[in-house]
């Protein structure tokens, strides 16, 4: 045990006053730089706004059915999720709705639960707990009432397992509904086998985590309160106009990075950071192609694809909307007064005009 005299005493809890204060001087500035960058986000307080998110597991239900008996298990399920279980077998599964003569929905329901067996024991274990998925849509489902208060929010969300061909987020007319077969993590077996990279190669399938849910559940909300119109456009306003939709999305989910939106990785987002003027400059010598109707151009530009062709192979694809979405922030960012109702419904040919954008 060491002792120390009155004046080291004295010393050493000068030196732990100093720590503590070197502590909560470091926790003020913390605080202070979170709330300064959110300041500069123009995050509004949605604490205030209620919403409950409570996830309907459709999906453990669905493959709890007893194949040897299953038009009264199908029944018993449309008693449990009458919001959703025609939606199922008609859109997902491609049968039609249940009825006393659903020849067709049963023998689909019995050939989808034999045939995904395996697939749903590895995708479920992945999903065991949602309250982390409840807690984010909840967040996100308040910036939506805060901007879009008339805007009916979906009243369920449910979560079901679905061919691998079928949509991985879906809004019904009663529910938000999550199909978890595309979110079962890149590595998953059938995304990685021959057939899964014919359906989903290597660029897509890499978004298949838990982590896009919500990103891609406000993209769809996006889409459900604003039709997309820029069919048949030139592409300029195509680039714009589905800009925008990254732009809402961002909206409704402030601090999620932007590789969660796009769905570039984090490498292509810090590419297009680094070469945005660069970018813009390529677009301005493709004679005229930001004017093209021409579909093949469009496509080069908008949609998926591993990389731009005719830009470096760091570029990624849907190149076209990441520029897009720079035009419809640099609008913003000119235009505070302008609500995300008001600038949705702004031509894009307008945005463009006024924006003049010329980014470094």
């Amino acid at each position: 045990m060491q002792i120390y005299d009155k004046p080291q005493l004295r010393e050493l809890k000068q030196i732990r006053v100093i720590r503590v204060m070197k502590k909560i001087i470091l926790a003020l500035l913390a605080f202070v730089f979170i709330s300064s960058c959110n300041n500069k986000k123009n995050i509004p307080d949605v604490s205030k706004i209620s919403v409950t998110v409570s996830i309907e597991r459709f999906d453990k239900a669905f493959f709890a059915l007893d194949t040897n008996n299953i038009s009264n298990g199908l029944y018993t399920l449309n008693q449990q999720f009458p919001y959703f279980t025609n939606d199922f077998t008609t859109n997902i599964l491609g049968a039609e709705p249940l009825s006393d003569t659903s020849k067709i929905a049963f023998a689909a329901s019995r050939q989808f639960l034999s045939s995904y067996w395996p697939a749903k024991d590895s995708i479920e274990t992945k999903f065991g707990d949602l309250h982390w998925l409840e807690k984010e849509l909840q967040q996100s489902f308040k910036y939506v009432k805060y901007y879009f208060p008339k805007y009916q929010l979906p009243p369920k969300v449910v979560t079901f397992i679905g061919p691998f061909d079928a949509p991985s987020i879906a809004i019904t007319q009663y529910t938000l509904a999550i199909g978890l077969q595309l979110y079962a993590g890149r590595n998953f077996s059938f995304y990685t086998s021959m057939q899964g990279q014919e359906m989903y190669p290597t660029y897509i399938s890499r978004r298949f985590e838990p982590s896009y849910i919500t990103a891609n559940c406000m993209k769809a909300i996006a889409e459900d309160l604003f039709a997309d119109k820029s069919e048949n456009k030139p592409l300029i306003e195509q680039m714009i106009e589905k800009g925008k939709y990254w732009y809402l999305t961002n909206q409704f989910l402030p601090e999620a990075p932007d590789s969660l939106i796009t769905g570039f990785t984090t490498k292509q987002t810090a590419w297009c950071k680094a070469n945005e003027g660069l970018i813009w400059n390529y677009f301005l010598q493709t004679n005229n192609e930001l004017y093209s109707i021409d579909p093949d151009i469009i496509k080069n530009y908008i949609g998926e694809a591993p990389n731009t062709s005719g830009m470096p192979d760091a570029s990624p694809g849907n190149i076209g909307q990441w520029v897009g979405w720079q035009i419809v922030k640099s609008y913003a960012e000119k235009n505070p007064s302008v609500t995300p109702v008001q600038l949705m419904t702004t031509p894009a040919k307008k945005i463009f005009e006024e924006t003049k954008y010329k980014p470094k």
